[in-house]
């Protein structure tokens, strides 16, 4: 386990906001009467970056033209588990571009999805990746508008999916089975299995790819705890994933027992983490996001010392699976709370600056996840 270095006090941000960059409600939308869970934009296609998506739990509703079934329908009022697909348009528009329903609703009215992520093909054809409480995540090509994998291997719901920003046919999903895997959306294979006697101890409640060391991936949950893993040992295991040509099933998955660094910089629950270069942002229930550095010990894996040097305070953020999201440059981090407020911060600073409080007369509800776009134009 980590320690954490004596020295100097982090820096902590203050909560008057600058008002560096103004933003206004451009639209609201309601989907039904059940809660949105994830919400992400494009951040891996250039073509796609005005466009989000979302998913959220199961509602009764009616068909509509947009929605694209995936399955046989018996009734016109439907079990809907649905992810819709929405462009951002001139004049804060968004237009829905299409939508999804969960393929077996005569025996899955409990599937809500809590996680989704864009991925693509080796041929540039986008997908979407999402999973939920039943621990299946369903591939969709956006460009047939079908089903193109379901993966089944978790144990239990998938509380997190990731995509690699360097190779977006591979994703990564967090559950609360206490392991983590990587998936080759490509050739649908369960590629690693991190989980075992360094793993979890609890629900992996979020996981990130480092954005330039492809080998590298950091976790954390419900024990407190944030792991980092690496995979150069065992990259060319991954890169035999895409050339692999039998039965997914047949591929000689490989466990990965022991992280590389171990830290517990929280006292509680650890519910979102992200890289910021080599640094490490993450969040628990004490109503602020931390930014720290972990300093691994080559020589002896799981040891080192984590150095904390800012803290951004969020009020009334101390209930869980409330996740920040950030743009692709990582140059601002927006998080909302149980009020409805959101927050944004701007990352590339020291101290912490606030750049806005956001909070609309019609939004009193938690804010579980915010969403911004590949340049943070949108949010």
């Amino acid at each position: 386990m980590a320690k954490t270095a004596l020295g100097c006090e982090p820096s902590v941000g203050s909560l008057v906001p600058t008002k560096k960059r103004e933003y206004r409600v451009t639209n609201r939308i309601q989907e039904g009467k059940r809660p949105i869970y994830a919400i992400v934009f494009n951040f891996v296609d250039a073509r796609y970056y005005s466009v989000f998506a979302t998913v959220g739990g199961n509602r009764v509703s009616p068909l509509s033209p947009n929605v694209f079934f995936l399955g046989l329908l018996s009734q016109f009022f439907v079990w809907v588990h649905q992810i819709t697909i929405y462009q951002c348009l001139d004049g804060g528009v968004a237009a829905v571009l299409q939508a999804y329903v969960d393929e077996d609703v005569s025996v899955q009215k409990e599937e809500s999805f809590y996680t989704l992520s864009w991925a693509c093909n080796l041929d540039g054809t986008p997908f979407l990746v999402a999973g939920g409480i039943n621990g299946i995540i369903r591939v969709i090509d956006c460009g047939s508008e079908k089903i193109h994998r379901s993966f089944v291997g978790h144990g239990d719901s998938i509380n997190e999916i990731r995509t690699q920003a360097l190779k977006p046919s591979l994703v990564i999903s967090a559950s609360k089975d206490e392991s983590i895997r990587l998936w080759n959306v490509h050739t649908g294979i369960c590629v690693l299995i991190f989980a075992g006697a360094g793993g979890h101890r609890n629900e992996v409640l979020s996981v990130d790819f480092h954005p330039s060391d492809i080998y590298r991936i950091a976790s954390c949950g419900m024990d407190n705890t944030v792991k980092i893993w690496s995979m150069k040992e065992i990259w060319p295991h991954v890169e035999k994933s895409f050339t692999w040509t039998d039965l997914p099933s047949k591929f000689p998955t490989k466990y990965v027992q022991f992280p590389v660094f171990l830290a517990q910089v929280h006292s509680n629950y650890v519910d979102c983490n992200r890289w910021l270069g080599d640094f490490v942002i993450s969040k628990s229930v004490d109503n602020e996001i931390i930014l720290w550095e972990p300093k691994i010990k080559d020589q002896s894996p799981g040891e080192g010392t984590v150095d904390i040097l800012q803290k951004y305070p969020v009020p009334e953020c101390d209930i869980w699976f409330i996740k920040f999201s950030c743009d692709f440059h990582y140059n601002a981090a927006a998080i909302g709370n149980r009020e409805g407020k959101i927050f944004v911060w701007e990352l590339q600073s020291s101290p912490p600056v606030l750049i806005a409080r956001l909070s609309h007369i019609h939004c009193k509800s938690p804010i579980r996840q915010t969403a911004m776009s590949f340049d943070g134009r949108y949010r």
